[in-house]
């Protein structure tokens, strides 16, 4: 985007936020007496907050996770086609937003930002559906107050509390879930306890799971893929005169055995199949302050924040690996990396006729170590430690006016420092805009557009990738801070009992790191592109609900189609889903399905890198809950997950074959799997 684009997005923001102050102090009472029609409320903008949805965004509410259960995030995400996930054991799954990987968005828990992708063959973090409420997903041009780096859009988990499943005038009580399944699914239990007592909440959850190796739709055991969580979520809140507080801890941790590389398969002589030790974990502890008695001119949030996230694969073997293809040694060894964070924000949201305004700072230091290991470099003898800091501004108004029209637009300033391992520094600032309207031609229909030029700062990439890197790599000395370029336009429908969206996304990733050993630098790599189109549609009739999605898009960069290789983008293709819920009040009865569908993906330069066509699936998903009568505390799940026990693997999994000796096959997802479980509340 040139600097003049840039300036008329901001222009529009400063413009927009005046304009909304000015006409609170001339004009703030409208008058209602006049003969003005007043149309309906439209789905931008409601409640001072963004309709994700109406944007092309994802919400996965508390109702889907109460009907799915889902046991990991493929699950989590199964009822949404512009979201894919990798398969395989739980680290290595990866969630995907229109072929962008998650460390392209602005990823909280509970406000609290996670951190970017150690490696490719793992997952960026462990999320644990067991502890989810809800989850928001705001694709594209995100607002200003969703966090720095929202380089595609923000991902927004929230996790449960005391005051979400306190019921009927309650002040304690408590929840028991076990579950037990086939297919190395295996057993998963949770017991939560949560209460209140004058001004003081508290709220403590416990959950793990253990199983064995599952076997795809073609009955092969895919090795290292036994379920190996375990969790826990404390919080504990104190409410005085009109202030509250709230300290939270989270902890995830999956230890079992796995092979090294958790996304794909190898075969051939001089290739390790084995499987070995891996523990990857997460500790989180915030402290967050709010009022209870907010007004239009303060009502203010701060938090600060620890966390750390460690990946620990001891004992590992070198040996005399071979690589078969270009007969190079085949570098593996153990790997021990480590990321340290801290930070936090202070925000105040001001309350004005047409809407309101959102302004604050926050900040963010992160520690990165990466142990080298294996046999790569005999002068290797040291570890590398990278760290960063970002320090920003922001303001984000939302507005909604009487003549149809919607506004939400805001802008940040950051500054960003980077020292990588070799102790050299850079840094710089820059500004970030965005600006999303609407307008509601008819009652219920609305047009939107929608652009954002954001700031990224110095991006690391997979900073795991250090670990087969020699003395002599360094960062390039030219190296930039990245920049992203969202756009985005659709329509919206809502007419009482059915609701649809259409919306085009064009996204543009520009200097993100990449690990380029030819050059032997940490350099900015070429920009990378998904542009497409997401269509979604819902149908109520008050027991029961059916919705669609499908999401087209096309991944690139530098103008080429991306390959399947695992890393910051990937090609999807064509998906969609359908899924259905329906209440059976005379039986106490829910049920419900969920249908998964992939094109086909192929082109020539997959052919040509040896790259075998992704297959077409169609996944078919059911459950049943069914709450005894006179025991409505109790409720009991049956879950069949790939009914027609159909071989297939999602879309963001890697899958390649190279002729001659050495061959890389897809990590299947699961065949199918029956899964009984019961929870009850007391």
């Amino acid at each position: 985007m040139r600097p003049c684009r840039i300036l008329s997005l901001a222009s529009v923001s400063t413009l927009a936020l005046a304009t909304a102050l000015y006409a609170q102090d001339s004009n703030p009472t409208p008058d209602t007496s006049s003969d003005t029609v007043v149309l309906n409320p439209i789905t931008l903008v409601a409640d001072g907050q963004e309709n994700v949805e109406a944007t092309g965004g994802v919400v996965v509410s508390e109702e889907d996770i109460e009907a799915m259960q889902p046991a990991d995030v493929s699950e989590l995400f199964q009822r949404d086609s512009a979201v894919t996930v990798s398969g395989g054991a739980g680290p290595s799954k990866r969630i995907h937003v229109f072929g962008m990987e998650q460390s392209n968005l602005a990823v909280t828990v509970d406000g609290v930002p996670q951190g970017v992708t150690s490696w490719h063959h793992t997952g960026s973090n462990v999320i644990d559906p067991a502890f989810l409420k809800s989850v928001e997903l705001e694709a594209g041009a995100a607002a200003a107050d969703a966090g720095f780096g929202a380089a595609a859009g923000a991902l927004r988990y929230e996790t449960v509390g005391a005051k979400d499943l306190l019921t009927d005038g309650r002040n304690q009580g408590g929840r028991v879930a076990l579950s037990y399944g086939d297919n190395g699914r295996g057993f998963s239990g949770s017991l939560a306890g949560y209460g209140v007592y004058e001004g003081f909440d508290w709220f403590a959850m416990i959950h793990g799971a253990d199983g064995d190796n599952y076997e795809s739709g073609g009955g092969l055991e895919m090795d290292g893929t036994d379920p190996a969580t375990r969790g826990a979520l404390l919080k504990l809140g104190y409410e005085f005169d009109t202030h509250r507080v709230e300290l939270a801890y989270e902890y995830n941790k999956d230890d079992a055995d796995r092979v090294i590389k958790m996304n794909m398969d190898l075969y051939g002589p001089g290739i390790d199949r084995e499987v070995y030790p891996l523990k990857v974990t997460r500790n989180t502890l915030s402290l967050k302050y709010t009022t209870t008695a907010p007004t239009d001119s303060w009502d203010p949030e701060a938090m600060i924040y620890v966390s750390r996230d460690e990946y620990w694969r001891p004992n590992y073997i070198t040996g005399d690996l071979i690589d078969p293809v270009n007969g190079s040694d085949f570098p593996n060894g153990d790997m021990d990396l480590e990321a340290n964070s801290v930070g936090g924000v202070m925000k105040n949201t001001f309350t004005l006729g047409q809407g309101s305004i959102t302004a604050g700072v926050d900040w963010r230091h992160d520690d990165y170590r990466v142990n080298n290991y294996g046999d790569h470099s005999a002068t290797r003898t040291r570890e590398f430690n990278i760290d960063t800091t970002q320090i920003g501004a922001f303001v984000q108004g939302r507005f909604e006016f009487e003549n149809g029209i919607d506004l939400s637009t805001g802008m940040r300033l950051d500054h960003h420092r980077y020292t990588d391992w070799n102790n050299e520094e850079y840094s710089d600032s820059g500004a970030s805009v965005n600006a999303t309207v609407s307008y509601e031609f008819a009652d219920g229909y609305e047009v939107f557009a929608g652009a954002s030029r954001t700031w990224l700062g110095y991006d690391l990439g997979e900073y795991g990738l250090l670990h087969a890197r020699n003395d002599a790599f360094a960062t390039d000395p030219d190296f930039e801070a990245a920049k992203a370029t969202n756009v985005k336009l659709g329509l919206n429908a809502n007419q009482g009992n059915w609701t649809g969206n259409l919306t085009f996304f064009d996204t543009r990733l520009d200097g993100l790191g990449e690990y380029d050993t030819e050059a032997g630098y940490l350099t900015n790599a070429d920009e990378y592109r998904s542009k497409g189109f997401t269509l979604q549609g819902n149908y109520s009739w008050g027991t029961g609900r059916v919705g669609a999605s499908f999401t087209k898009a096309k991944v690139t960069q530098n103008g080429d189609e991306v390959l399947p290789g695992g890393g910051t983008v990937m090609p999807i293709g064509n998906m969609a889903s359908i899924f259905v819920d329906q209440e059976i009040p005379q039986y106490n009865l829910k049920v419900g399905g969920t249908v998964e569908w992939a094109d086909k993906l192929s082109n020539e330069l997959m052919e040509a890198a040896g790259f075998s066509e992704h297959s077409s699936y169609t996944v078919l998903n059911l459950y049943g809950e069914w709450r005894p009568e006179n025991y409505e505390n109790i409720a009991v799940h049956l879950n069949i997950d790939n009914v027609f026990d159909r071989e297939y693997y999602e879309r963001s999994s890697y899958v390649q074959r190279v002729r001659g000796s050495r061959q890389i096959d897809p990590l299947y997802a699961p065949g199918r799997t029956v899964t009984l479980g019961v929870k009850m509340d007391f």
